[in-house]
């Protein structure tokens, strides 16, 4: 267990900064709509959702209807069933733990989990295992940290928004050091930017992910493989 520790905990450090804040953010806006931090353990081990817990605070301060709820919560994360394309061989192979991996599939874990083809180790299951139970802690740690906190400590929270896309961008830097071909990254940048011309700001991530995602699909895993060695 401490040979799988050592391996997962630096590779989750960016997270850990980026959850800490970003959790923390989210529960002293909780503790200001009234709500104690039990809620924010219970929302952060049940939702476990960065931005759809955030849209949710929205929820709760202004009230909103069932099906408006359910429509909202599947645009924000349906971005996730395309990570989950990756792996559903691996997730299936892991049993009862692979469950969890799909429950806790954040952007930052995909991310994580994307990188571990570099790593050489016989438990490699229990290393991705270990990393995303570590991510959650975090972001747990932070909601409840901050609900606490915010029930007597003031704070400015202008800023707090750019601790996710600093996170990353340091994640994206950190893949493109590690690869020698840069095709995946420059083509994922280039479909993104063509979308957010095209669409906006508020309409492009959905299927800028679509075309990306089939791209690779029509390319195959071998192929694909081949070019981020």
């Amino acid at each position: 267990m401490k040979d799988i520790l050592k391996i997962a905990i630096p590779q989750t450090i960016p997270v850990l900064i980026s959850y800490i804040f970003a959790g923390m953010a989210f529960g002293i806006l909780l503790n200001q709509l009234g709500y104690s931090y039990w809620w924010a353990l219970f929302i952060s081990c049940t939702v476990y959702a960065g931005t759809m817990q955030f849209v949710l605070l929205s929820f709760l301060d202004g009230g909103v209807a069932l099906l408006n709820a359910a429509l909202i919560t599947l645009a924000v994360n349906l971005r996730h069933a395309f990570y989950g394309l990756s792996f559903i061989e691996t997730f299936n192979e892991m049993g009862l733990p692979g469950q969890y991996m799909i429950f806790s599939l954040t952007d930052e874990t995909y991310a994580l989990m994307c990188q571990m083809d570099t790593v050489q180790h016989q438990d490699i299951s229990k290393i991705r295992l270990a990393i995303a139970m570590l991510n959650q802690s975090y972001w747990i740690s932070g909601c409840v940290l901050g609900a606490m906190l915010g029930s007597f400590i003031p704070f400015n929270l202008k800023g707090i928004e750019f601790a996710m896309p600093s996170l990353f961008m340091v994640m994206f830097v950190e893949q493109w050091r590690s690869k020698e071909n840069h095709f995946p990254s420059i083509f994922g940048i280039s479909i993104g930017l063509i979308a957010l011309l095209i669409l906006g700001a508020d309409h492009f991530i959905l299927p800028a992910l679509s075309v990306v995602t089939l791209t690779f699909f029509l390319i195959g895993n071998q192929k694909l493989e081949s070019m981020v060695q």
